[in-house]
């Protein structure tokens, strides 16, 4: 079977078959299409070449290859790489189509994760960095209290329609990875400050969070896709106002989320529940959190070391 046509058949079997996110096909599709770029680097025609001829000094190869680009890569980027390999491989086993067995291909051991979150203080001056007499300084007070408070990931929050929460009951459906669904719980301070910025908006767009600095005299229909934030404008948001903050960590918004787990965490919250708030497939997730801050430790190594 051609590489190709086996390209499109596995996004195809992910998209149908296994029900991926349009985010994670498009991800795989990527990876793939780097293979594709490697092989013509090699002189080799991607549109004549069998999966059969795949071996793994050609895949080894490709590894190698993603390291030699202009931007250097982080060795957890080449491993989601040669996981999509490793995916694509499997995908052929499964359909008995002859290729390179998909446990040939190792990864590199990573270090351990480093997780950055914000003290208590650093959130007290975080929040109080953005000006809350304007509608932006509205939106974005909303915005981080609402990534602190329920934990989301960016891209879920980004995604967010204004029917898609519920003000009075405190909490809402979100679709996370793999577009499992999840039940988040939002504070009340976090709630009010949704409203007070919703208030404000003489809109009837329906993104919860939507872009004010848009000039719209020559846009005719304002609409939805339009005006709804971007993750990077958010991750850009959030660390514009850690500079007004005089913050020196090198923080995103993601930051935010990571600073909901550990103050969860010091509280005395065990892990299985921070991993349903969280929406972690697998513990092992979580459990990157008990290496930057474990209250119980403390309190053991308090009752032992006089």
């Amino acid at each position: 079977m051609k590489f190709q046509e086996a390209h499109e058949a596995f996004l195809d079997w992910l998209e149908v078959i296994k029900n991926k996110s349009p985010k994670t096909v498009e991800q795989y599709a990527r990876h793939l299409g780097k293979f594709s770029e490697y092989l013509e680097e090699k002189n080799i025609d991607s549109y004549k070449f069998q999966v059969s001829e795949i071996t793994l000094k050609i895949a080894e190869g490709f590894r190698s290859y993603l390291y030699k680009g202009s931007k250097q890569i982080s060795i957890s980027t080449a491993n989601a790489y040669m996981i999509t390999v490793r995916s694509f491989l499997k995908y052929l086993e499964k359909q008995g189509i002859k290729s390179l067995s998909p446990t040939a291909i190792d990864l590199i051991k990573a270090e351990p994760r480093r997780v950055e979150f914000l003290s208590e203080e650093e959130l007290e001056k975080l929040f109080a960095a953005p000006d809350r007499t304007t509608l932006i300084g509205k939106r974005d007070m909303a915005i981080m209290e609402c990534i602190y408070s329920t934990g989301l990931r960016i891209s879920e929050l980004t995604g967010l329609n204004r029917n898609d929460i519920n003000l009075d009951t405190l909490e809402f459906a979100v679709r996370g990875k793999g577009r499992k669904i999840r039940v988040v719980y939002l504070t009340e301070h976090a709630a009010g400050l949704i409203k007070a910025y919703l208030n404000a908006r003489n809109d009837h767009l329906s993104p919860l969070f939507i872009r004010h600095n848009v000039w719209t005299d020559n846009i005719d229909v304002l609409e939805d896709e339009q005006m709804r934030l971007s993750r990077f404008f958010i991750t850009g948001m959030v660390k514009s106002y850690a500079l007004k903050a005089r913050i020196l960590k090198n923080i995103s918004a993601h930051t935010l989320r990571h600073s909901f787990a550990t103050t969860l965490l010091w509280a005395g919250a065990d892990l299985r529940s921070i991993q349903e708030m969280l929406g972690h497939a697998s513990i092992t997730t979580t459990q990157v959190y008990t290496h930057v801050t474990n209250p119980q430790l403390k309190n053991i190594h308090k009752k032992f070391m006089k």
